[in-house]
């Protein structure tokens, strides 16, 4: 292609991209390096004619105003916002390798610091939900590629609702039936014959509902995918494997894997991507006391009653983003290596 047709091809998406990707990052990253203005407090007294006198504090509203003006970014922080302890907590963590009671306590100790509970759980939900999503769509994938076409509208219809739902939508209908008074929480308790059971006092309850849901609604992404990919497969190599002996699962092991490895990796890059921003079933299950993640606390941080954590919520933001790069790295220097070696 010439280079002013690819040019021409190439420079809507470029600044579409530096406008809306580029250039917000690099805003946020130096909204990191700053901090929200302390507050210009003036304390008066007021003495009465007869005796006694009484001091009052409150905020010179001018004072934080002009200072707002001068600094709207606010008071320069460098990277403090980064070692605090609502982020890293480089000091906080020093202090605790240096006195502990084993590995246990280690653990427990950096899980009760902020940044690094988020990021357990978001972790987790990455880890977890991903692989089990894709081996999910995957079976739905095959099994819906054997129904007869007759009935193939209807299930593919049904197994796309978890992604037609929208997420914060389906996490609360999900909320309402695992509460006391829903289907689903009414029923564990009747079967445990507990009428004080509930998926929402517990933590680890609430980390495998959380679990479950993340997976229900991640697996009709890899079906569509991976069901696109079955059509693709070549019926004259099934049908020597089938000729040669071959079992269902060998035909499905040597034939059909391989050929959809390339589609698994492109699963597993977006919903990578996707997961490790897990926000939505936080907020719709209210799980924020036994479960939070990265995006959470950025949300947290700009709703704060106080005032919004520009710096905080950008700080956690760019870590965010560097969490999302380490867990692309393997599979892009994969992809690459791949795409070299074919070169």
């Amino acid at each position: 292609m010439p280079h002013k047709t690819f040019l021409a091809f190439i420079l809507p998406s470029v600044i579409a991209m530096l406008l809306f990707i580029a250039l917000p990052i690099v805003s946020v990253a130096v909204q990191s390096l700053f901090v929200e203005h302390p507050k210009v407090l003036i304390t008066t007294e007021t003495c009465q004619p007869l005796g006694g006198c009484t001091t009052e504090t409150r905020v010179d509203s001018e004072a934080v105003a002009k200072l707002k003006e001068e600094r709207p970014l606010g008071q320069f922080n460098g990277l403090g916002t980064y070692l605090n302890r609502a982020h890293l907590a480089v000091g906080e963590i020093a202090e605790i390798l240096a006195g502990n009671d084993g590995p246990g306590d280690i653990a427990a100790r950096i899980y009760d610091l902020p940044f690094y509970r988020a990021l357990a759980f978001t972790l987790a939900y990455t880890f977890v939900v991903t692989p089990l999503a894709m081996v999910l769509g995957f079976v739905i994938a095959l099994s819906v590629n054997m129904v007869p076409a007759l009935l193939k509208g209807p299930v593919i219809f049904f197994s796309l609702l978890p992604m037609i739902i929208t997420p914060l939508i389906g996490s609360l209908i999900l909320f309402w039936m695992i509460n006391s008074e829903g289907i689903i929480g009414a029923t564990l308790q009747a079967v445990f014959g507990d009428p004080t059971l509930s998926l929402k006092a517990s933590p680890v309850l609430t980390w495998v509902t959380l679990l479950v849901y993340g997976i229900w609604t991640n697996a009709p992404f890899s079906f569509v995918v991976f069901y696109a990919g079955l059509q693709t497969v070549p019926g004259d190599t099934l049908e020597s494997a089938m000729i040669d002996g071959a079992s269902r699962w060998e035909r499905i092991r040597y034939v059909v894997m391989p050929h959809l490895a390339p589609l698994a990796t492109f699963i597993a890059l977006v919903q990578l991507m996707d997961n490790f921003r897990v926000f939505e079933p936080i907020v719709g299950f209210s799980a924020q006391a036994n479960a939070t993640s990265l995006s959470f606390s950025i949300f947290n941080d700009l709703r704060n009653q106080n005032a919004q954590l520009y710096g905080s919520a950008g700080a956690t933001s760019m870590l965010t983003i560097v969490g999302v790069v380490i867990l692309l790295m393997p599979v892009l220097i994969r992809t690459w290596r791949e795409f070299a070696r074919k070169s």
